[in-house]
């Protein structure tokens, strides 16, 4: 007979009977367009207008929200277990494009380039970043202080990644359990809020991998900062992107890779 399962524990030098926070919530989510569906990802279940959006800008299968005629959420249900469905109607013409960029993808918590079809389609062509906005390097600092402030969600529970829009003032916050999920939250909600989005940095709570570059480089952001380290083909496409890539943005000290000239200090002299 086996033994009852006696419910959540912790290991610290013993056993000890725990009182996790709260389980993140985590479901499929299929981007559905046109009838199409286009991705299936485990995201969380919320502010999917702006997830739906922000992946057809980021994938490249619109080029501004104008594009999309209306937009549904439905909730189904498979063997159980509930999921979802974010649905974009475009404009006419459009959906032609979607056949030869339709991709069907499952990642365990949303994980970037899984599920692409090729080596091509993995790598495309560097989109380069002209916008010069700078920043002094306190307001990294500010920049992660107000991504933290921001995360609503991870104060309830810490398995929630956040990304953040940061204009030198304040920040725009989305969250997801999944990092490049939370990144495609806020750049649906910048594109639908008319935001600039070349005049501020994109903050990120996690590592930064090369597709997160390749999508702060669609959403045009000059400056893309990550709370952990790049990888190498992340700091490849920044420096060929011309984005300026912040790492391991901790308390009080941060590393700076590659386009150095946008982190100058208060008095504005240069970075060595």
């Amino acid at each position: 007979m086996k033994d009852q399962y006696p419910g959540p524990l912790r290991w610290d030098g013993g056993w000890l009977s725990a009182d996790p926070p709260p389980s993140p919530r985590e479901c499929p989510v299929a981007i559905v367009i046109d009838g199409m569906s286009q991705a299936v990802l485990m995201a969380t279940p919320s502010d999917l207008h702006d997830f739906a959006i922000g992946f057809a800008l980021t994938e490249g299968l619109i080029a501004t929200p104008e594009d999309v005629t209306d937009f549904e959420e439905a909730e189904v249900e498979t063997d159980g277990f509930p999921a979802r469905e974010a649905r974009l109607w475009l404009r006419p013409g459009l959906a032609a494009g979607l056949a030869e960029r339709r991709r069907s993808m499952v990642g365990p918590v949303g994980c970037g380039l899984c599920g692409v079809d090729s080596i091509a389609a993995a790598l495309p062509p560097v989109l380069q970043v002209s916008s010069e906005w700078d920043m002094p390097p306190q307001s990294v600092i500010r920049a992660m202080d107000a991504l933290a402030a921001g995360q609503v969600l991870r104060s309830e529970t810490p398995a929630i990644h956040g990304a953040a829009f940061w204009d030198g003032r304040s920040a725009t916050v989305r969250e997801d359990v999944g990092r490049h999920n939370a990144l495609d939250k806020l750049a649906g909600a910048l594109a639908r809020g008319g935001v600039a989005s070349g005049q501020g940095a994109i903050v990120m709570s996690s590592r930064l991998s090369v597709d997160l570059v390749q999508k702060a480089a669609r959403i045009g952001a000059p400056i893309l900062i990550g709370a952990s380290a790049p990888t190498a083909l992340a700091l490849s496409w920044a420096e060929r992107a011309g984005i300026t890539l912040i790492a391991r943005a901790r308390g009080e000290s941060f590393d700076l890779y590659t386009h150095p000239r946008r982190i100058a200090g208060s008095r504005g002299q240069d970075v060595p």
